[in-house]
């Protein structure tokens, strides 16, 4: 790894961004000059890249020790910050630690000390009651989520690792809601605070009431889906029993779909995430864990299932549509008997009578059993598909290439073929295994 971080240029030019948004220029301007800094922003506004371009500038590559610490409420967003760092291609070590992953890989990670550690309270408190690492150098703090990761059942764990730091000269906090208050023991003297909450996302949402007439929604729930047609949404349901009855009744109607909840292997909520951005499934079935830190494409709809509990999940929800440049639609399923909560104002009655078909899905994900440590690149696997697979162009799905696996969609029509004819094959200098997801 070479001991240059590149230029602010050149990590824009990889990432494909001809040009920050507002809020990440001042934040860019702001955390240069600043001790302490909240940024306040929609979901999917770039706040992720707002407070890591500023981040790079403090690390000094001739340290070998952790500088920046970044904590996260939840595997995904740990995960996604992770991604984010490696496609900045900085040259500079990073390792994201969360529990749901074996330990042993944790420990076989940290031997090689990153710059950049980011983690779950959780599992970063068990490395630091552990000392796997010095924590001496650790200078910048970043709570990503704050008001997630600052809640009651992390606070334990929070007030245990922010008073083991004891070189902290920099704070940066970020959130999409500004309900959140800080506790004393973050330190947060006299914070200079973003706000871009303001306003301006509402008038692109609408929000729209879908009644069922009966307590059981599953067959509106199927109408509102037919009217909407093939676009992609999320579904959200408070309980995980609520997604197992809605996800048998959408598969006995044939509508492809995800299941993202806290009860299900870390690997196969990876998986119904990879599914769902490429196109496999139309929707995701999901609770209140994919309300926010999980990297999904712009949404043209959402379906609030069950009512949310409170006003901050219902933001959150809806702050999966609607982003940045893009309109969006959020629906509220109620029984006619059901009371909608106080929170939910300016809502309209959905007319959902026009129905449009569901066309059949057209991807199939594979799972290829090599990555990036294996030196493959997408390339390689667009040539392989290509050349041995005998895809055209207008075949080859999305690829995403992780560390030590890849997933490519195909269509289904040809995913059967190509698990015979690629499985076994070698990919540079490693026999892949192919299978579908």
């Amino acid at each position: 790894m070479g001991n240059t971080i590149k230029t602010q240029e050149d990590i824009l030019a990889k990432l494909n961004i001809n040009e920050l948004n507002e809020m990440q220029k001042e934040a860019l301007a702001t955390v240069d000059i600043t001790t302490n800094t909240i940024i306040l922003s929609p979901t999917g506004t770039g706040k992720t890249l707002a407070f890591l371009l500023p981040t790079l500038k403090l690390i000094d590559p001739e340290n070998k020790e952790v500088q920046v610490l970044i904590l996260a409420p939840s595997r995904e967003l740990a995960i996604q910050i992770e991604q984010v760092i490696r496609e900045m291609g900085t040259g500079l070590k990073v390792n994201a630690v969360y529990g749901g992953r074996a330990m042993a890989k944790d420990k076989t990670e940290l031997k090689h000390t990153p710059s950049i550690l980011i983690g779950t309270p959780g599992r970063i408190a068990d490395h630091f009651a552990n000392n796997r690492f010095s924590k001496n150098s650790i200078k910048t703090l970043i709570l990503d989520e704050f008001d997630k990761s600052l809640e009651v059942g992390f606070e334990y764990e929070m007030k245990g690792i922010i008073k083991q730091l004891p070189s902290i000269n920099k704070r940066i906090l970020t959130s999409a809601t500004q309900e959140a208050e800080i506790p004393s023991f973050v330190r947060l003297d006299n914070p200079t605070i973003l706000n871009y909450l303001t306003g301006k996302k509402s008038k692109k949402l609408a929000i729209k009431t879908v009644v069922s007439p009966s307590k059981n929604k599953n067959e509106t729930l199927l109408e509102l889906l037919h009217h909407i047609g093939n676009k992609q949404g999320i579904i959200f349901c408070n309980l995980k029993d609520s997604i197992q009855y809605v996800s048998n009744f959408l598969t006995k109607n044939k509508i492809a779909h995800s299941n993202f909840y806290g009860g299900i292997e870390q690997r196969d909520r990876e998986r119904s995430l990879i599914k769902f951005r490429n196109g496999t499934s139309q929707v995701l079935l999901a609770t209140d864990l994919a309300a926010r830190g999980i990297d999904i494409p712009e949404l043209n709809y959402i379906i609030h299932y069950e009512l949310p509990q409170r006003i901050e999940e219902f933001t959150h929800r809806n702050g999966r549509t609607a982003r940045v440049n893009a309109k969006g639609t959020a629906y509220v399923l109620r029984w006619q008997k059901e009371q909608l909560p106080a929170f939910i104002k300016k809502t309209s009655n959905a007319n959902i009578s026009e129905k449009t078909t569901i066309k059949s899905r057209y991807w199939e994900t594979l799972f290829i059993s090599g990555g990036r440590k294996d030196k493959i690149s997408k390339g390689d696997i667009a040539g392989l598909f290509f050349k041995k697979g005998n895809l055209t162009k207008d075949q080859l799905g999305v690829i995403e290439l992780k560390q030590d696996c890849a997933f490519i969609a195909v269509p289904v029509s040809e995913a059967k073929r190509l698990v015979q004819s690629l499985n076994n094959t070698r990919l540079k200098t490693k026999k892949v295994r192919i299978t579908i997801v």
